[in-house]
């Protein structure tokens, strides 16, 4: 802030020597040594408030930005979800509509036995659904 050199703090202090006295210079140093603390300790504080201000001021910031992302990615998450939802509704609509109307109850039954065959609750090697058609053998030939 002020810039002095040697040569001018001695001129000061000679001239402080003279206007003071040799008896009164020692009390009124010591007192200007005292308020030039206060006044460093006060310019100090400034500074740290200022200091912390301005971190308080990055932390809301990075909050604020990170609630922002956070609400983008519920977003992109949410717009996922639907697409897979609408992807899984068309593709049972279309199970649907590919089988025979008087013939759910066989999908059902078909549906059962493999999950049956499939658990391992049939522990047969040759079993057949019942929904295979049968072929009957004629022996007497």
């Amino acid at each position: 802030m002020f810039d002095f050199s040697f040569l001018e703090l001695m001129v000061i202090m000679v001239v402080a020597l003279i206007i003071i006295g040799p008896e009164r210079l020692p009390k009124v140093a010591r007192t200007m040594g005292q308020y030039w603390g206060k006044a460093q300790r006060y310019v100090n504080g400034v500074k740290a408030d200022i200091e912390r201000d301005m971190a308080v001021d990055e932390f809301r910031q990075l909050q604020q930005k990170v609630q922002e992302e956070a609400g983008e990615l519920e977003k992109s998450v949410n717009q996922a979800s639907q697409t897979l939802d609408n992807q899984v509704q068309q593709f049972n609509e279309e199970v649907a509509r590919s089988m025979p109307i008087d013939q759910p109850a066989k999908a059902d039954q078909q549906s059962a036995t493999k999950t049956s065959l499939t658990s391992g609750q049939n522990t047969s090697r040759n079993t057949v659904p019942d929904t295979a058609p049968k072929v009957s053998v004629d022996k007497s030939q």
